[in-house]
């Protein structure tokens, strides 16, 4: 018999979905009591080969409060041409078209295998994709000239009939013309003025609205028209002529660059897919969204600085770049963000732009490197079918039965404050509505969305069942209009009488990933870490005296259902990480890795909380060890994937004998596979993961090794008796922090504590 966790892993492959409980309780007050709130992960354009694709309409219930799509879960009169809709009961006569249905002759919505459909519409004409180039010329000659490179190769990689365009900055803001044969032409603004919209479209004479042939002619046009041309501009762009005097910054005018890509595009293309990317190698200095004064002795912001409030751009520089994001996502347009500089370029106030559009964030330390290159290249990777992996303009609608609410989402999101009667009054992350956009999204981009249970105690739900369904439209790479709906249900069960029975349903995976979500929140809206742990804990300590199976005041008889028991670790590598623990990393650093944790998948989401760990040696072959300082010992060799960096840590007799050159030598051939194992595996997860993590080669004792003892499960610390060199002794950890069986010992005694 399959087992819940085939029954999760086989969903989540079909749906893209993922519930924190997969048996819900079924009154409200039990609910509350479960302590990790009923949600799921959603992954809109999850890639699926079989996904039936249907070129017409869906069916739609009658009942305008309603409207639910035709679903294998609806009630079917085959005599009567009639179907039952799941979520309102309402009656509905079937489309002339569906005469023909039997029992036998099933349409695909109906078949219970196609929990997850597509249709494909033809709602007006298909519109183009659009790439907006937001090129930094404040950096160095020899990084931008790589930066130019790269751009112009991925000229190569985008459709010929989308639209591109591009602006250039440094002091001064040109916008670049790219119908003017024979001669560069472009308009120049100045950087420190702040422009509104209509003062955009008046300067670049822009008529608004109907994609006017004039403002596309000019500034934005098909890849095919001019190829040559936009090359050449590329190819003449100049580090910036400005002088910059010893002991000062360029002046950088980020704030107008981007200012102006957000109004040429909503005047002449609102509503349309379209990509601003942002390439930028330094902080803006001036004008509006600046975030540091030109003068170097003027450190940038540091956590410290922003816990003292000594952040004198901060509030303002955010809230202007919230406000272009919130413009740009109304009118569904992307903006990505390349940062590419050994120190900081304003991430932290800029990650409006990137969360509210669903656009990407990339990290890296320059134009030249590796990192930014692929990470770049693979922005634009293509499916099975040759198609770009992306989608536009996703709008995510959320049915319910009336038993349960939708109380809010947390992701690459904004809301479309569509208040229904089964939007619940209380809000987790997004709230106050049913119904999200995201402007773009990938195969991976995921959304949590949470869920109220609305049954009062002693009114259980009726029927077995409740359900739901996700309505996603969008605008597919190829310009058609696609409707992808997934619709699934779950049993209820009564907490107090079948514990059990819910307790069986528990996905610890998804509820960690759910609860980091919700934890980040509360830090970007709070701003107190040490209350978020707080709450972390308290939530913890709760979710074991409710599941856990133990005597008052004795913690050795402490016991979990077995698909508990990792729950407690992912929390305490939580409380550890770097969404949580600034200490370590600047502002922007930090704005880095929560936008990531923000948007991946569960299982890219898994690797964040906690990495993985491969230890190869002489013994067999790789495996995966604990992630604790035990398994760092002097024969083995340790990968190690944080999602954003792959460690490989050589132990102390490796690098002795990598010193002695064993591997050069053909007897030691042995050895030398040994080396190049861990570096293949690194080299395989390199070339798929987006963006491209940095790659960290070290040898024990060496500072690099910092990135793995900072991750492990400090079980041996400077302060245990047990020495490196010792048989089968791991690594000790210089920290303070306690270990996971200190937390775990702490946790029983907590939990088993008679409160009453």
């Amino acid at each position: 018999m399959a087992t819940f966790q085939d029954f999760i892993f086989e969903n989540e492959e079909r749906d893209g979905i993922r519930f924190s409980w997969n048996v819900w309780p079924s009154n409200r007050l039990e609910a509350t009591r479960m302590v990790v709130p009923l949600g799921c992960t959603y992954t809109p354009l999850k890639e699926r080969l079989d996904l039936p694709e249907l070129c017409y309409e869906p069916v739609l219930c009658s009942r305008g409060s309603c409207k639910a799509v035709l679903n294998p879960l609806c009630q079917v009169d085959y005599r009567a041409k009639l179907w039952v809709c799941n979520f309102c009961l309402q009656r509905n006569p079937f489309p002339p078209h569906y005469q023909g249905i039997t029992e036998q002759h099933q349409p695909a919505e109906l078949i219970p295998n196609f929990s997850t459909i597509e249709y494909t519409v033809n709602r007006g004409a298909p519109t183009p994709l659009i790439y907006l180039f937001v090129v930094d010329t404040c950096v160095e000659e020899e990084d931008l000239q790589a930066l130019k490179e790269t751009l112009q190769m991925s000229l190569s990689l985008i459709p010929q009939n989308a639209l591109v365009g591009l602006i250039s900055f440094g002091k001064m803001v040109l916008v670049h013309e790219l119908g003017a044969e024979g001669i560069s032409k472009a308009f120049v603004f100045r950087g420190n003025k702040e422009l509104n919209g209509k003062q955009i479209q008046e300067f670049l004479n822009l008529t608004p609205g109907a994609h006017a042939a004039n403002a596309s002619n000019k500034f934005l046009q098909p890849l095919a028209k001019c190829d040559m041309s936009i090359s050449d501009l590329l190819e003449e762009l100049q580090p910036d002529p400005w002088p910059v005097a010893t002991g000062k910054r360029p002046l950088r005018s980020v704030g107008v660059a981007l200012s102006i890509a957000v109004g040429l595009l909503e005047s002449v293309y609102p509503n349309c897919g379209a990509r601003v990317m942002l390439f930028l190698g330094g902080p803006g200095t001036q004008g509006p969204g600046m975030i540091v004064g030109e003068d170097l002795k003027e450190a940038i912001r540091s956590h410290h600085d922003i816990d003292k409030n000594d952040v004198p751009y901060l509030k303002k520089a955010s809230r202007f770049y919230e406000g272009l994001a919130q413009r740009a996502a109304k009118n569904g347009h992307t903006i990505d963000i390349f940062s590419a500089a050994l120190h900081q370029t304003g991430l932290h106030e800029m990650r409006h732009l990137t969360m509210q559009t669903g656009g990407h964030m990339v990290l890296a330390d320059a134009f030249a490197t590796t990192l930014f290159k692929q990470s770049y290249q693979m922005l634009f990777g293509k499916n099975d079918k040759g198609e770009h992996k992306m989608g536009f303009n996703i709008n995510v609608e959320v049915k319910t039965t009336r038993e349960l609410k939708v109380a809010g989402a947390l992701g690459p999101c904004f809301s479309l404050q569509r208040k229904t009667p089964n939007v619940s009054d209380t809000e987790i992350g997004i709230g106050g509505t049913n119904a999200w956009q995201l402007c773009s999204a990938d195969p991976t981009t995921t959304l949590a969305v949470f869920f109220e249970v609305s049954s009062q105690q002693g009114q259980p739900p009726a029927g077995g069942r409740g359900a739901i369904q996700f309505i996603s439209q969008y605008q597919h790479i190829n310009g058609t209009k696609r409707i992808r709906v997934t619709t699934l249900a779950r049993h209820w069960a009564d907490p107090i009488a079948n514990i059990q029975h819910v307790a069986a349903g528990f996905d610890q995976e998804v509820s960690a990933a759910l609860m980091a979500r919700i934890a980040v929140n509360r830090n970007e809206t709070d701003n107190d870490g040490p209350d978020v742990l707080r709450w972390l804990d308290r939530m913890l300590i709760r979710l074991c005296q409710k599941f856990g199976d133990f005597q008052k005041e004795d913690s050795n008889s402490f016991k979990f259902p077995d698909n508990f028991t990792l729950y407690p670790q992912f929390m305490f590598h939580l409380r550890r990480s770097m969404f949580l623990q600034v200490f370590n990393n600047s502002p922007d650093e930090t704005a880095y890795y929560r936008h990531k944790l923000m948007k991946e998948d569960v299982s890219n989401s898994m690797i964040m909380i906690q990495p993985y760990l491969y230890s190869y040696s002489f013994s067999g072959p790789p495996e995966p060890v604990l992630l604790d300082s035990v398994s760092i010992v002097p024969d083995r060799i340790l990968l190690m994937d944080t999602f954003f960096h792959i460690v490989i840590y050589h132990g102390d007799t490796i690098a002795k004998w990598i010193e002695k050159k064993y591997h050069e030598d053909p007897n030691h051939e042995n050895f030398r596979q040994l080396l190049q194992a861990p570096i293949d595996d690194a080299q395989e997860i390199l070339a798929t993961r987006f963006p491209m993590p940095r790659y960290v080669n070290c040898i024990h004792g060496d500072s690099q090794s910092r990135f793995l003892f900072a991750k492990v499960n400090p079980s041996q610390t400077h302060n245990t008796m047990y020495g490196y060199t010792q048989e089968g002794a791991g690594a000790s950890v210089l920290t303070e922090d306690v270990s996971l069986q200190v937390f775990m010992e702490h946790l029983k005694k907590l939990a088993v504590a008679n409160t009453s």
